[in-house]
C-alpha cells in the first residue's frame, strides 16, 4: 500500500466515526501531513460544527505543529461555499498547506469539482481520485439526497431459511438472535429515518427505538397510512420519541386523527395518493424536504414490493436465520404481485454475504436500476 493509500485509508477510518451523526452533511475525515508525520487528525461530527479539514487544523495546533508546507489527506473535496459553516477551502489556502489529497469529489451541484479548481488556481498541489470508490460508498446516501432530493433507501428484513417473516398465524418473534437484533439496532442508529407501514403499526405496535445497549442518535419514525388506519394508541404516537415520529397520509385519512397526531407532537405530511395508497415517490420526496438523506425500511411485504417495482429500493440487507416455518399463508419477505417473466427480475450488485453468530447469514446488495 503506497503512502497516498495509506493516509488516505486513516483518513476514511476517522470519517466513519461519523456515520449516523452528520446528516444531512457527509461523513468526512482528514489527516494533516508532512513527509511521514501526522500532524493533526478530524473528522466532521455533525452539522453546524467544524469540517474535517478544520479539526485536522485545529488538532495540528494543539499538538504545538504549523500546517505550511503540509499535505492535506481529506476524503471529500473540500467545500467553497458558505453554509452552516465557512467555506474550507478558505482556510486551507490561509494556512499554508502546500498539497491536498482527495478521496471523491463532493457531489453536491453547488461544490461539484469547484473546489478543486479554487485550490489549483491559487496554487496549491491537487491530487484526487485517491481510494474514490471507497469515499464515494461511504457518502452514498448524501449522494442520493443532494442530486435528486429523496433519501438512500435500504430494505432491511429478517427472516427463516425459506424466506418467511412470520408464520402463518402472524408469530414472528423471534426468528433471528439477540446477536442480530443488536446488528439491526447499529443499523438503525446509522440512518436517518425507519420506516413502516400501518399495517405494521397495527399488528405489532412497534418502538422502532434504537435499543439492545447501542448508542446512538435515535432517527425519525416513519409510518405509511393512506387511510389514517393506525390507532391513536400506538406507542409511536405516545412515547418519549413521539415528536421524532412523520405520518406521511393521503386526503383519504380523516381530518381529526391528523389533527390529533399533530397535537401530539408528530409530523403529518400529507401528500399524493396512488389509488388507494400513498405515492411513493412524492413520500421520499417529502422526507428528503425534511433533510432525511437515508431510510431503513422494515416493513412487510407488500410495501417492500412495491418499493422494487417503482425502483424505489436502493440497498437490501436480508438476515438469514437457520429455521424453516414453511405454509402457504406464512407472508414472505417480498410479497405483491411479483414480475412475471424471470428475465424481468429485479438484480442484484455489489452482493456481500456474511456470516453472523449463532449460524445466521446476512446478505447485503445495492439494487439495479
Amino acid at each position: 500500500m503506497g503512502v497516498e493509500e495509506q493516509f488516505m485509508r486513516r483518513a476514511l477510518e476517522l470519517a466513519r466515526r461519523g456515520v449516523g451523526w452528520t446528516s444531512p452533511n457527509p461523513c468526512v475525515g482528514a489527516v494533516l501531513v508532512r513527509g511521514h508525520r501526522v500532524l493533526g487528525e478530524g473528522w466532521h461530527r455533525g452539522a453546524g460544527l467544524p469540517h474535517a479539514e478544520i479539526e485536522a487544523l485545529q488538532d495540528a495546533k494543539r499538538r504545538g505543529h504549523t500546517p505550511v508546507e503540509a499535505t492535506l489527506y481529506v476524503t471529500l473535496e473540500p467545500c467553497c461555499t458558505q453554509g452552516r459553516t465557512p467555506p474550507c477551502t478558505e482556510a486551507i489556502m490561509a494556512a499554508g498547506i502546500r498539497r491536498v489529497v482527495v478521496g471523491a469529489t463532493d457531489p453536491n451541484p453547488r461544490h461539484r469539482g469547484r473546489g478543486l479548481r479554487m485550490l489549483r488556481a491559487a496554487g496549491l498541489q491537487v491530487t484526487q481520485g485517491v481510494l474514490a470508490e471507497e469515499a464515494r460508498d461511504l457518502n452514498k446516501a448524501f449522494a442520493r439526497w443532494i442530486t435528486t432530493g429523496r433519501p438512500w433507501v435500504i430494505v432491511k428484513t429478517a427472516m427463516s431459511a425459506d424466506g418467511k417473516i412470520a408464520t402463518a398465524s402472524g408469530d414472528s418473534r423471534w426468528i433471528t438472535s439477540v446477536a442480530a437484533r443488536t446488528l439491526t439496532h447499529r443499523m438503525r442508529a446509522e440512518v436517518d429515518a425507519l420506516l413502516v407501514s400501518a399495517g405494521t403499526v397495527v399488528r405489532d405496535d412497534p418502538q422502532l427505538t434504537v435499543r439492545h445497549g447501542v448508542h446512538g442518535r435515535q432517527p425519525w419514525r416513519v409510518v405509511v397510512d393512506a387511510r389514517g388506519r393506525s390507532p391513536r394508541t400506538a406507542r409511536l404516537f405516545r412515547d418519549a420519541w413521539r415528536h421524532r415520529t412523520v405520518v406521511v397520509t393521503t386526503a383519504k385519512s380523516s381530518p381529526s386523527w391528523r389533527a390529533w397526531l399533530a397535537q401530539q407532537g408528530v409530523t403529518v405530511l400529507v401528500v399524493a395518493a396512488d389509488g388507494e395508497h400513498v405515492n411513493l415517490r412524492a413520500l421520499l420526496v417529502a422526507l428528503g424536504s425534511l433533510e432525511i438523506t437515508s431510510v431503513m425500511v422494515e416493513a412487510g411485504g407488500d410495501l417492500v414490493w412495491a418499493l422494487l417495482d417503482a425502483g424505489l429500493v436502493d440497498e437490501l440487507c436480508w438476515i438469514y436465520a437457520p429455521r424453516i416455518l414453511g405454509g402457504r399463508a406464512a407472508p414472505t419477505a417480498v410479497d405483491g404481485v411479483g414480475v412475471k417473466r424471470v428475465r424481468h427480475a429485479i438484480r442484484l450488485r455489489k452482493v456481500r454475504w456474511e456470516p453472523l453468530p449463532d449460524h445466521q447469514l446476512m446478505l447485503r446488495a445495492e439494487v439495479t436500476r
